[in-house]
């Protein structure tokens, strides 16, 4: 039983982190065609009431648990937590993929890939730490790519992150 929902966790987060890290795309998207022909009506000077929004990777929900630098701080620790774990305490692993999806849920865009591909890797080398397995290559290359994608907006923040 404990298997099966492993291997179905592991294939959930597989999709998850597809679709998290398809988003990380360096490529600027191209601009919408309009069809409207008459121009839009311009800006007079108007001064918006609506505050401004930060629409950079991970922002909005990273706003909420104390900011990009904390969550790329928290991605460290998370990976410092992975890396003490003994390689055949299956439990250990589970607690760290608990902590980075509890970490997933509060931060957004590309700061989600992080935590997503931290907790496959989790769970991943969970599903075969008592046989003293290694986790797929896979779940290693998601954890890369994702801190690939997120370097430059952490070190922005004063935050190197680690693999």
């Amino acid at each position: 039983m404990n298997k099966t929902f492993t291997a179905a966790a592991i294939a959930a987060m597989a999709v998850l982190t597809g679709s998290a890290l398809a988003g990380c795309s360096m490529s600027t998207p191209a601009p919408a065609e309009t069809t409207q022909a008459t121009p839009a009506p311009s800006d007079n000077g108007a001064a918006s009431t609506s505050p401004a929004v930060s629409t950079g990777p991970g922002s909005t929900g990273a706003a909420r648990s104390g900011g990009t630098k904390a969550a790329c701080e928290l991605f460290n620790k998370l990976v410092a937590d992975y890396g003490a774990v003994s390689p055949t305490d299956s439990q250990g692993y589970e607690d760290v993929y608990s902590r980075a999806q509890d970490a997933k849920d509060t931060v957004s865009g590309d700061l989600r890939g992080l935590f997503t591909s931290l907790s496959l890797l989790a769970i991943d080398h969970s599903s075969v730490a008592e046989t003293g397995g290694k986790p797929s290559q896979e779940s290693k290359d998601a954890v890369r790519d994702a801190v690939f994608a997120n370097a430059g907006t952490c070190t922005a923040e004063g935050v190197t992150l680690r693999l």
